[in-house]
């Protein structure tokens, strides 16, 4: 716990490195906690598929609580890197605290709300008659733990920030394990079946939440979790929230995306596509997190060393980050296109699902790299406090480009036209985004120039005056 990372010193690639590791590990897990109980669920006898349409429809909501965590997680772990940065104690104390009370009680409304309006909500997002009990079996039982989880994800950057990446990567490899131990226990051992995989989420997610507290509360965190400093600040929690909005849209997109994915593939394919949707989800789930994982790396390098000033280690940071995340990405597409079979048997055996399967998962990725812009960009953006342009490009690629696109497609070219639509917001999304952050980056290093500029000037008109 001891093995920190100092963001003031030592070489930027090997800083990056250093968190990217730990986080890509943990991310890795962290989908544990999802893709494995589509596995098990998937190869339920009998009722696979149509419990993993149910499973599928549940998604979105999911992705809607992964938003409300990000929101202040993600919103407030970049202020906090930039008042540590600045040496600002007080401050980023302030943040942590604030974000932790808005991670609870939000997760407590959320829960409450979406088990009392269930059974529309499922219905509204695609569910039919034979996956509706699916859905709500799982659902039921996962709202229980909505708390637990937006706590240990959401307090999670908190311990990264402070350059603990290996007890934020423990933090979610705990839970992830015990997922995977009482998957087969609760849903084959004690013949629970989708109620079983829920189950093991929820107690998982709660030994997880109890880690983090642990650790912020102990002797090892440098800002820690104090009781009573738990007051609420409307001026920091305005802060937290208004940067935290671009990981919010982006969830919150994601999860309005799946619903007209759902509802498209419902009207132009069925049950069946609802399935393979699902399992697309989870393929890119797995595939994107080494994105993930090396631009939430770089970002609390970024923004620590944007709060020391230090400009010329800030666009490193940038260059190192978005040459790693694209050569993956570009690697993965040629993988996925060569051999998509391989990654369709990870969730069904049905013959029918892994054909065509197979050819919606090549159609899908064929522009994935794009997205690894997308990824840096946006990283940048909330990395250096940039709020509004965060949020434009979170908007911009889903509600403007792949919403509509994901409408009107399908007409013509039936469910195929779901999948290009994606591939045309990465190219279309990805590649705006990209190109603004460098302008904007440039920008920055030319203001930097001028007050230096300024600052010479003023000093050597002092010089003058003295002689």
């Amino acid at each position: 716990m001891n093995n920190k990372v100092d963001f003031s010193t030592g070489n930027v690639r090997r800083n990056i490195i250093s968190m990217a590791l730990p986080m890509l590990i943990a991310q890795l897990f962290n989908i544990l906690y999802s893709v494995v109980d589509r596995i098990y669920i998937g190869n339920l006898p009998e009722v696979g598929e149509l419990a993993l349409g149910g499973i599928g429809i549940c998604v979105p909501i999911i992705t809607v609580f992964t938003g409300f965590t990000n929101l202040f997680g993600l919103g407030g772990a970049p202020l906090f890197s930039i008042a540590r940065g600045r040496g600002d104690k007080k401050e980023a104390a302030k943040i942590l605290h604030n974000a932790f009370i808005m991670l609870l009680c939000t997760g407590i409304i959320l829960g409450l709300a979406v088990y009392i309006f269930r059974k529309p909500l499922l219905y509204l997002l695609g569910a039919t008659d034979a996956t509706y009990v699916y859905a709500d079996d799982y659902l039921s039982i996962y709202l229980s733990g909505t708390c637990a989880s937006m706590i240990s994800l959401g307090m999670n950057p908190y311990i990264n920030s402070q350059g603990f990446a290996r007890t934020g990567m423990l933090t979610v490899i705990v839970g992830a394990l015990l997922n995977f131990v009482l998957d087969p226990i609760f849903i084959f051992g004690l013949d629970m079946g989708v109620k079983g995989a829920a189950v093991a989420t929820v107690v998982s997610q709660l030994v997880s939440a109890v880690w983090v507290i642990h650790f912020l509360t102990g002797q090892h965190a440098e800002n820690k979790l104090q009781l009573s400093l738990l007051v609420p600040d409307l001026k920091c929690i305005l802060g937290i929230v208004k940067l935290g909005t671009a990981s919010f849209i982006m969830s919150g997109t994601d999860s309005l995306v799946q619903i007209v994915c759902n509802r498209m593939l419902l009207n132009y394919g069925g049950d069946l596509y609802i399935g393979i949707m699902t399992i697309i989800n989870s393929v890119r789930q797995i595939v994107l997190t080494p994105v993930s994982a090396i631009t939430d790396g770089a970002s609390s390098v970024i923004s620590f060393n944007f709060g020391a000033d230090r400009l010329d280690k800030v666009k490193h940071s940038i260059r190192f980050m978005s040459v790693l995340a694209v050569g993956y990405s570009i690697m993965i597409c040629g993988l996925i296109a060569l051999v998509p079979e391989v990654f369709m048997k990870m969730f069904t055996k049905d013959s029918l699902m892994l054909s065509e399967g197979s050819i919606a998962l090549k159609l899908y990725f064929s522009g994935f790299f794009m997205m690894a812009l997308q990824y840096s960009g946006q990283s940048v953006f909330k990395s250096l406090n940039m709020a509004g342009n965060a949020i434009f490009f979170s908007l911009f690629r889903k509600v403007v480009v792949v919403v509509p696109l994901t409408i009107c497609l399908p007409m013509f070219l039936g469910v195929k036209g779901v999948y290009y639509a994606e591939v045309a917001s990465n190219y279309i999304g990805g590649g705006i985004c990209f190109a603004t952050m460098l302008f904007v980056v440039s920008r920055l290093n030319k203001q930097r120039k001028l007050k230096e500029n300024i600052f010479v000037s003023a000093e050597q008109y002092k010089l003058k005056q003295t002689k």
